[in-house]
């Protein structure tokens, strides 16, 4: 059973660092701050945020 908390720390870590990466290509205001707060909380608003989902997927694929 542990490993199911370790790849759900895994994907969490890539979704950080995947969003991270492709920050700037969002639409989301510039900032350490919103930079950190959008990228720790991308499960929630991915789930719940139609705009937060157009621009995950914009960091992801990187246009």
């Amino acid at each position: 059973m542990w490993i199911f908390g370790v790849i759900a720390i895994v994907v969490y870590g890539a979704g950080i660092w995947k969003f991270w990466k492709g920050y700037k290509q969002t639409n989301f205001q510039p900032g350490f701050t919103n930079r950190v707060a959008l990228s720790l909380l991308w499960p929630v608003l991915l789930i719940t945020n139609k705009s937060y989902r157009q621009n995950f997927q914009k960091a992801l694929k990187g246009r």
